[in-house]
């Protein structure tokens, strides 16, 4: 997994650029490329996504700049005049989801971000990985929760938050069918099973 808040770019923002990003302005392709550092996509100027937030992009004057610093192409806009591969498209996807599962990520915010559209995210997705992207994360969502759950006496009602599941009920259900067991049950086998520390007190030398 890439970290990219440090990543700057090879071009300096101007007014000028930022109004080319915002007004989809083909007359600035070629000129530079915008990426994304929260999705790790880059874009042509033209590319018709939602506009990103001014402090997460960073400029490139060559495609193969943005490469060169992680970035991947845009399915939408094409900017290397290529099509990204299905499997690039989900890794790209999967990594957002292991970086944001905290956040509501329904099957429209996640192809938003992937600038692909819901129906064709969701088939790719499933061809891609075996499940839908939904399935993805709640898995991740839940594999986090028993992780807090084993090493953390947070409560119950914080960590279905802190993964994602504020309805603590949906938590609760959701988590029982993916592991069997409720949190308050799972926390307490897990504790059963930790090794139990012997005590020296009273042994002779």
């Amino acid at each position: 997994m890439t970290d990219r808040e440090s990543i700057e770019g090879t071009e300096t923002m101007t007014e000028e650029k930022w109004r080319a990003i915002v007004a989809n302005d083909a007359s600035a392709d070629g000129r530079f490329f915008y990426a994304v550092k929260t999705t790790g996509i880059f874009c042509r100027p033209s590319c018709k996504s939602k506009p990103p937030k001014p402090g997460n992009v960073v400029l490139f004057g060559k495609a193969e700049e943005a490469l060169a610093a992680r970035f991947r192409p845009c399915k939408r806009c094409k900017p290397t005049g290529r099509r990204l591969p299905d499997e690039e498209w989900i890794s790209l996807v999967t990594e957002y989801i292991d970086r944001h599962y905290e956040e509501s990520l329904t099957l429209d915010a996640l192809a938003e971000m992937s600038h692909g559209s819901p129906y064709h995210l969701h088939r790719t997705f499933k061809k891609v990985k075996g499940i839908t992207p939904v399935e993805y994360v709640q898995r991740r969502r839940i594999e986090r929760a028993r992780e807090l759950l084993a090493g953390t006496d947070r409560a119950v009602n914080e960590i279905g938050p802190a993964v994602g599941l504020p309805n603590l009920p949906y938590f609760i259900t959701l988590f029982k069918k993916r592991t069997g067991l409720t949190p308050a049950a799972y926390r307490e086998r897990h504790a059963s099973r930790q090794p139990k520390e012997v005590s020296n007190y009273g042994e002779s030398n």
